[in-house]
């Protein structure tokens, strides 16, 4: 009997056409692949094979490779800072004066300094030296008290900051060094190699020698003494004095000035102190607005 297209087939005929052999065939084969896969995982290794031996030729594109050049930067970058703070950190503690230390570590840079490194320091320098820094007292306190619990170095444009910090995170005192500052401490009236033009501190601030010693000599008597405090430096230096500068910042009353003296084309600088109202008064003469 010959069934039409149309008709549905009987439930015989139904079972027949799905265990043909070709359809048992087809299932045990897909099982044995399937069950291979999940045991021996060969479809993820040739095409991983697939993939190595053809590496090479595929353009590094996509975000696959970008995400990974990104994640190859990142580790470039950090292992460059922490390089960078690993080299501070020895150049800090190596230092054996301030201006080593203030050489030693960039301006936004932040190291830990141990409290023995800046006893050792500080004791390095003459009495009336170290007192510009901190009052003996008030560092044997601090050091000593028990509640210092360690000592911040930051690194600021020309100059370093120092911070004590106590057990509940607070900073106790504050000291703040610029290098000008480190050079007259260390130097100790010394001279310092350099011109006044190069120090920014002294910036808009700088007269011809002359200028400087006519403005001066229009002052009553009993001010000059005030204006130069200590000038034995100056009077121990050699060589003659062509600029002279007035510092742009008052420091407890107190102006530094820079006398720059040339001796055999060599330049160097040497600072000594006057009373802010003292030089103010002479500023006035220098404006031109003084007798």
């Amino acid at each position: 009997m010959i069934q039409q297209w149309y008709e549905p087939f009987s439930f015989s005929e139904v079972l027949r056409r799905t265990f043909s052999f070709l359809n048992i065939a087809v299932f045990i084969i897909t099982a044995i692949v399937i069950f291979s896969e999940l045991r021996f995982d060969w479809f993820e290794n040739l095409v991983g094979s697939y993939l190595v031996s053809t590496n090479e030729s595929r353009p590094e594109t996509g975000a696959v490779w970008d995400t990974g050049k990104q994640t190859a930067s990142a580790h470039e970058y950090l292992n460059e800072i922490i390089s960078k703070k690993e080299d501070t950190r020895q150049s800090v503690h190596q230092a054996e004066t301030f201006l080593d230390l203030a050489s030693g570590i960039l301006p936004g840079q932040w190291v830990t300094l141990e409290k023995e490194q800046f006893k050792r320091l500080y004791l390095t320098l003459e009495k009336p030296i170290a007192l510009k820094i901190i009052e003996p007292a008030q560092l044997v306190w601090l050091l000593n008290g028990g509640s210092l619990d360690r000592i911040f170095c930051e690194g600021i444009t020309g100059g370093i900051k120092l911070y004590f910090i106590d057990s509940e995170n607070r900073v106790v005192k504050q000291i703040d060094l610029e290098k000008e500052d480190i050079l007259e401490i260390e130097n100790g009236g010394k001279p310092v190699p350099g011109e006044l033009a190069d120090m920014e501190g002294f910036s808009g601030r700088i007269y011809p020698a002359r200028v400087f010693f006519d403005a001066l000599f229009k002052l009553p008597v009993d001010i000059i003494p005030d204006l130069m405090m200590d000038p034995k430096p100056l009077l121990k230096q050699d060589g003659k004095i062509i600029n002279v500068g007035i510092w742009n910042e008052a420091i407890s009353g107190y102006i530094r000035l820079g006398f720059e003296f040339e001796e055999k084309k060599s330049k160097q600088v040497i600072f000594i102190k006057g009373r802010e109202w003292a030089v103010w008064q002479l500023s006035l003469n220098l404006k031109g607005e003084g007798n």
